[in-house]
């Protein structure tokens, strides 16, 4: 009986997956926070070049923040062509949804963005079930329902004749095509990781972007005036680049391996609050009452996917 205990024990250590602790969620707000704050940022500076130029910029000056840590902690070592392959496959998922967030925050609202991002828990675990095998609980397939139904409600503004003839604007379609390629992110680094240490592997996720970025905005770089450019909107890249990029992309990717791609993009839930409250703080829009039926369904929803 002890040696079946034991062994059970040591099978158990080998769980990919670990128990939901106080870091994980400690990260994963810092990461929401940050992103959130993304939305804003990028509506404030989103006109003043070519989406796929300023995201080759924000991809490139994110890794060479990096690069300096990875090197003196690990070496220098180019990755081997497997690898190489599958840093250019994660990125893809960013460049899709990076693109898709600044070409539709010409067209749509900071809240409208932020609300379509909670659709990106269900899509997440509806690629986890192919690619990783993560099957959903009854429980957590309420919340995504109830987070869903939560986004829908802010996007609309709890008008049921506008979501009836889905009365959605150029940008909101825009930007969910982006998150189509967001709920891929999550899956794939979980399918893909080799058990490099995370920085490396955001390193070379951010310069995969940043390539395949510029490839894209070749053309657009000969067509920007860089001096006539403000220097707040410089500030804005570097801010995307080191807090919204970077740090994110880097928490993103270690509490996915620790507690899988559903759970993590769950928190993404968070969105919503956090953008609605900043891009009120930042003038960019008013505050609508008939948002807090939607607000209170996507908290609940969290709460109900991360749950035990």
């Amino acid at each position: 009986m002890n040696q079946t205990l034991q062994l059970k024990a040591k099978l158990g250590s080998f769980s990919v997956v670990k128990p939901h602790g106080s870091l994980e969620r400690n990260l994963m707000l810092l990461a929401i926070l940050l992103a959130a704050s993304s939305f804003p940022v990028a509506k404030l500076i989103t006109h003043a070049m070519p989406p796929s130029a300023m995201m080759c910029v924000r991809f490139f000056l994110a890794a060479a923040f990096l690069a300096p840590f990875v090197f003196i902690k690990n070496g220098w070592q180019f990755p081997s062509p497997k690898r190489l392959f599958g840093y250019f496959i994660l990125s893809v998922p960013l460049v899709g949804f990076f693109w898709g967030m600044f070409e539709s925050l010409r067209f749509t609202s900071v809240m409208n963005t932020g609300a379509l991002y909670t659709s990106v828990p269900a899509i997440t675990a509806v690629y986890a079930f192919f690619i990783n095998r993560e099957k959903a609980s009854k429980s957590r397939v309420m919340g995504l329902l109830l987070g869903t139904l939560g986004a829908l409600w802010i996007v609309f503004r709890g008008d049921i004749t506008l979501l009836i003839s889905l009365s959605m604007n150029k940008g909101d379609g825009l930007f969910l095509v982006g998150c189509l390629f967001m709920g891929l992110y999550n899956p794939l680094v979980k399918k893909l990781y080799a058990n490099e240490p995370m920085e490396v592997m955001t390193l070379w996720v951010l310069i995969a972007g940043g390539i395949l970025l510029l490839i894209c905005s070749v053309k657009d770089f000969n067509n920007i005036h860089w001096m006539d450019i403000a220097p707040s909107v410089y500030g804005g890249i570097v801010y995307l680049s080191l807090f919204s990029t970077l740090i994110t992309f880097f928490v993103m990717q270690f509490c996915t391996i620790r507690i899988g791609a559903t759970r993590v993009a769950s928190y993404g839930f968070l969105t919503p609050l956090f953008v609605i409250l900043l891009s009120v703080l930042l003038g960019l829009d008013d505050f609508n009452w008939q948002l807090v039926p939607g607000i209170f369904m996507v908290l609940l929803a969290m709460f109900v996917i991360q749950k035990k």
